[in-house]
């Protein structure tokens, strides 16, 4: 039971750790939290959760393999500039028409924002290889076995933490009143310089690898 708490609390952290800074996944959190109300922000922070729950289940079934093979890991950082790369334009795109664009008052659909957390999270590809490495590590200090209640704890302790964060980026974001307009106007152009970056530091783990 010890090695279970220790689990948990130590994947939550590295979960919780990871989304603090901003990111894709948070950036819009706020950003759905500020264009569509709170309630779609959880929403959306929800379905981050569950594609990074997922996520986490899959790393845990195939961390023996990419510690055997790190050839797939390479694969996978590769696949990762494309997204990064596509996005970092679109968003870019977004934030030029927006500003031509009237703002329009429609009715926010929940289900819509739930399926965007889970795409969103989905693309982010760095995240199995991140839960893979905190897996073997794990594994290496004798915190998780390859068994049932394990994987359900890292599993559950990963989308606990992750949604912990995009809470809290949600609500915080909605009580800036006075600052929601600006935000909303330049969370594309925010969201296409984070794009560029993590571009930027995946090109640079390609090349040093």
């Amino acid at each position: 039971m010890t090695h279970i708490l220790i689990l948990f609390f130590a994947t939550f952290s590295a979960a919780f750790m990871a989304t603090v800074p901003p990111g894709l996944l948070n950036m819009n959190a706020a950003k759905t939290s500020v264009e569509k109300g709170k309630l779609n922000g959880v929403i959306f922070s929800f379905g981050v959760s569950s594609m990074i729950m997922a996520q986490a289940y899959v790393a845990v079934m195939i961390s023996k393999f990419l510690y055997r093979n790190p050839e797939v890991i390479d694969l996978l950082l590769k696949i990762a500039l494309g997204v990064f790369a596509f996005f970092a334009v679109y968003f870019f795109i977004t934030a030029k028409r927006k500003k031509a664009e009237k703002i329009k008052v429609a009715r926010p659909s929940k289900k819509n924002s739930f399926f965007k957390g889970m795409g969103l999270a989905a693309v982010n590809l760095l995240t199995i290889p991140y839960y893979s490495g905190l897996n073997a590590m794990w594994n290496e200090a004798g915190w998780i076995k390859f068994e049932l209640n394990d994987t359900i704890t890292f599993v559950l302790a990963a989308g606990m933490g992750t949604f912990s964060v995009l809470y809290l980026y949600t609500f915080y974001f909605n009580k800036l009143e006075t600052k929601t307009n600006r935000f909303s106007k330049n969370s594309n152009y925010i969201l296409s310089a984070l794009m560029l970056i993590l571009l930027i530091i995946t090109l640079i783990r390609i090349l040093y690898r």
